[in-house]
């Protein structure tokens, strides 16, 4: 595993690097080479992580596996017209007449999927004698 260093502070880098994680730098002169990956950590922490308690580092990367999971395959991002990363480019989603709601890592974040459409319930008339 590696993390992306802007070439800010040497010293944040020797925590990573005396942890055995591989430091990988940003080229030179492109600012905004890192801003996707800023951009998920600012979003990662703001709808996930600042909304628990995480006990170690199993617990964290056991949550951020599963919210990584969420993001990319049942999150509806604006930017690819309401699809996620994951989803097949020839997906096209059809608007749903009853919508699921399925909790992922507890409450904090919620899934929707549709369901499907149920016949309404006609009661049989009964015959008057």
């Amino acid at each position: 595993m590696g993390v992306i260093s802007d070439r800010r502070s040497a010293a944040f880098d020797a925590v990573f690097a005396g942890n055995g994680t591989a430091v990988i730098p940003t080229p030179p002169q492109s600012p905004r080479s890192n801003a996707f990956a800023e951009r998920w950590v600012r979003t990662a922490r703001a709808e996930c992580t600042d909304r628990l308690l995480i006990t170690g580092e199993r617990r964290l990367r056991t949550i951020l596996n599963k919210y990584a999971e969420h993001y990319n395959a049942g999150w509806a991002h604006r930017g690819l017209d309401l699809r996620a990363p994951d989803d097949h480019p020839n997906f096209i989603p059809l608007p749903a007449a009853v919508v699921g709601r399925r909790q992922v890592l507890g409450r904090p974040l919620n899934e929707y999927h549709p369901l499907p459409s149920r016949l309404p319930h006609h009661p049989q008339a009964s015959s008057a004698a």
